[in-house]
């Protein structure tokens, strides 16, 4: 007899609760508080949701017409300035509201069964335009662009993106300081530009400067670049310090041998063995 009594108290109680979670479901169900815009809703949860399956895109379009998300408000209102939601939501290939959607702020029961929303919803017309619902960028790499997002970036992530030099125009690929700065080092405060005398677009290092296409640094000469750069100015170098050469000596021993111009000495001693064809330190030099 117990039992029957006891049986009968527990259906009782599931009973009750299983009204309440109809007249009151804000109270026994709600996952949270609303969202500000729907807060008039907060005890008309039927607004949204079905008894027993939940809340439906069907009753969503009920007050969010698609064709007005963006555009206007549910109470027909035009708003002052369209937004990205104009060409987004009529662009999906289906209506799933709860895709992506979640009003209410409070503990999000459900996270672990939304997915985050894909491009993959979007019609491939649509997915194909970005600019569509993205603001072209401004800044200095995009800038100069005129070839589709895509050349660089995916659909599921927008770093890293896959950027290449070869995208550019020519006379942009030549005007590197038009993206990147100038290094602030020594060696480069020097050199206002030409950056491709050492560098590639592939990558910044390693550089591919060589120093032999201006002097062989062999044997005594392969030394610190101060020796010969004084003050750290890579645009001027002296060969005087080391050796005979004083101004003094250099000039009476080329005014000598009918060499005038004897300023620039890598002109003509372009190794400390004269000059790399073979013909001498004497065959390139300039005479009056």
């Amino acid at each position: 007899m117990k039992r029957h009594w006891l049986l009968a108290i527990i259906a009782a109680n599931l009973l009750v609760l299983a009204v309440l979670v109809f007249v009151y479901p804000q109270f026994m169900v709600a996952p949270g508080a609303l969202d500000a815009g729907h807060t008039a809703l907060t005890t008309d949860c039927f607004a949204c949701h079905s008894p027993l399956r939940g809340a439906s895109a069907e009753r969503c379009i009920g007050c969010h017409a698609l064709v007005d998300i963006g555009v206007r408000t549910t109470k027909g209102v035009v708003l002052g300035k369209r937004t990205v939601k104009t060409s987004f939501h009529q662009a999906l290939r289906e209506t799933d509201c709860m895709g992506c959607h979640t009003d209410h702020a409070g503990p999000r029961l459900t996270d672990a069964a939304r997915k985050p929303f894909s491009h993959a919803m979007l019609r491939i017309e649509t997915a194909s335009k970005c600019d569509s619902c993205h603001s072209a960028p401004s800044n200095k790499v995009h800038r100069d662009l005129t070839v589709p997002c895509s050349q660089c970036h995916t659909t599921e992530h927008w770093k890293p993106a896959s950027f290449k030099h070869a995208l550019l125009d020519p006379e942009v690929l030549s005007r590197c300081e038009s993206c990147h700065k100038t290094p602030g080092d020594a060696l480069h405060q020097q050199i206002a530009s030409n950056c491709q005398q050492c560098h590639s677009t592939k990558a910044w290092k390693p550089a591919s400067f060589d120093h032999a296409k201006y002097f062989v640094l062999d044997g005594d000469h392969n030394v610190s670049c101060t020796t010969c750069h004084s003050a750290g100015n890579y645009k001027t170098y002296t060969c005087y310090g080391c050796h005979e050469h004083t101004v003094e000596n250099v000039r009476r021993k080329h005014e000598k041998e009918g060499v005038r111009d004897f300023q620039n000495c890598a002109k003509c001693h372009r190794s400390a063995q004269g000059e790399p064809d073979g013909r001498g330190e004497r065959g390139g030099r300039e005479r009056d």
